[in-house]
């Protein structure tokens, strides 16, 4: 296999910003099939990141470094290519008589290769990446087919794994995915209890009292039974589809927090909102109409965001959230302590509340650096003028521990699962403040107000 170098009659393209042989010469070089083991395709895991904390000057910087590390110690026959944005292929040279040998050696070559990071201008840029392999000619024999089993097995290596073979089982796992996105869109268009939102109360750890719940939608699909929470939302973030979720959470449980409101039972009422959402025109001046058409108070209603969600697309985000807050709306920042930016997020954002991720409340009664962890955001928190949420409780101790810290409020089963709204007033009757106070007893429930 020749190995693509300068030149109009071997070289279909050059990407400007890395010198490397752009995507063109990559396709032509694998149709050609010389000696070829393999493919590798590669994303940067923080890529989005610097160019949002950056700018693209410095985003093209990295990948300009990336290339060369990439370029300066891979071996002569095999081709480094930039596709786009922040994602590589390498073609692998045939290397001995066994086949994929030389593709499988490669992808640990390049795994060790960006495990230490580029330094610009002093700053350490983390440069890891997810990367998938597909073998010639076993997971194809033409460039199309080899790069889908290659960008399917790198979606593998992004879930955690870091490196990923294609295998015939996940590509049937892409189909089942989309199988499934269609289902859930099915059933977003039907009225009838296949997706329902259940309910979990927030407890007021100093006095017992409970005074609010977060919405979470739930799906009993007919043949495929309960499909975990985690999954729902993975399915749904990236598509259209998320915005129909949320519509349809929202819809319901602002309902719901009116008509709890009309038999006395004033609770705040959390519902989750992505980063999609925060993106799209319409979700503040959809929430203001349906606060209206309840007549629910604005403070009836808090909207829950994640990091995550700020960091797609910042400036957009940001206007989003204070155009919530001016409405009234509660704003909780949830997942905290898992991104990079949260302190900046504190000192800019309207927010009404933090959640202590439940990562670092599992692991409270064993772990004392997860104590140290939580205890730190209870007191940032505190010091900040914000209500501070522990998610994840689930045993006595560790409730203690949150309480000494000084933590408002917790919810987790200790207290309560999740529960259908129909549930919710039998439980209250059978749900014991006395049981759960580190002071005071309180009345088990909050009656009007925050």
């Amino acid at each position: 296999m020749r190995r693509l170098r300068g030149g109009p009659r071997d070289l279909a393209g050059v990407d400007p910003v890395t010198g490397l042989p752009d995507r063109w010469a990559f396709f032509a070089a694998v149709g050609r099939g010389d000696a070829l083991d393999g493919v590798l395709l590669l994303g940067l895991d923080s890529f989005r990141e610097v160019v949002e904390a950056l700018g693209h000057a410095m985003a093209d910087r990295l990948l300009a470094a990336v290339a060369e590390r990439l370029r300066a110690h891979l071996p002569p026959g095999d081709l480094v290519t930039r596709l786009d944005g922040d994602e590589f292929a390498i073609m692998v040279a045939r290397g001995g008589e066994v086949e994929g040998r030389a593709t499988a050696e490669r992808a640990g070559q390049v795994a060790a290769l960006l495990a230490e990071p580029v330094v610009l201008d002093g700053l350490p840029l983390d440069v890891s990446a997810a990367i998938g392999m597909a073998l010639y000619p076993e997971h194809g024999d033409d460039p199309q087919t080899l790069m889908r089993h290659a960008d399917t097995a790198m979606a593998q290596a992004q879930s955690g794994a870091g490196v990923a073979l294609y295998s015939a089982r996940a590509d049937h796992h892409s189909a089942e995915r989309l199988a499934l996105l269609a289902d859930l869109r099915a059933a977003l268009g039907r009225d009838d209890d296949e997706l329902s939102l259940h309910y979990q109360p927030q407890v007021e750890l100093a006095t017992g009292r409970v005074v609010g719940v977060e919405a979470l939608l739930r799906w009993r699909h007919p043949e495929r039974g309960y499909v975990q929470p985690a999954r729902l939302v993975a399915l749904a973030e990236r598509t259209a589809v998320m915005r129909q979720v949320t519509e349809r959470v929202l819809s319901e449980a602002v309902a719901q927090a009116a008509a709890w409101r009309d038999v006395g039972l004033a609770f705040r009422v959390s519902v989750n909102v992505s980063g999609r959402d925060l993106h799209q025109n319409g979700l503040v001046e959809g929430i203001a109409a349906r606060l209206t058409a309840h007549d629910l108070p604005p403070d009836g209603l808090q909207v829950e965001i994640t990091e995550s969600a700020l960091m797609i697309d910042p400036p957009r985000a940001v206007d989003a959230v204070h155009r919530l807050a001016r409405l009234g709306v509660g704003l909780s920042l949830d997942d905290f302590g898992t991104g990079y930016s949260s302190l900046r997020h504190l000192r800019r954002l309207p927010l009404t509340e933090v959640k202590v991720d439940r990562s670092f409340v599992l692991g409270m009664a064993a772990d004392p650096q997860d104590a140290a962890v939580a205890r730190a955001i209870v007191g940032l928190g505190a010091e900040l003028g914000l209500r501070v949420v522990a998610e994840g409780v689930e045993d006595d101790a560790t409730r203690r521990m949150l309480a000494d810290a000084g933590c408002g409020l917790a919810q987790g089963w200790l207290f309560a699962a999740p529960m259908p709204a129909a549930a919710i007033p039998s439980w209250l009757t059978r749900y014991d403040a006395a049981r759960h106070p580190v002071a005071g007893t309180g009345s088990g429930v909050a009656q009007g107000g925050k």
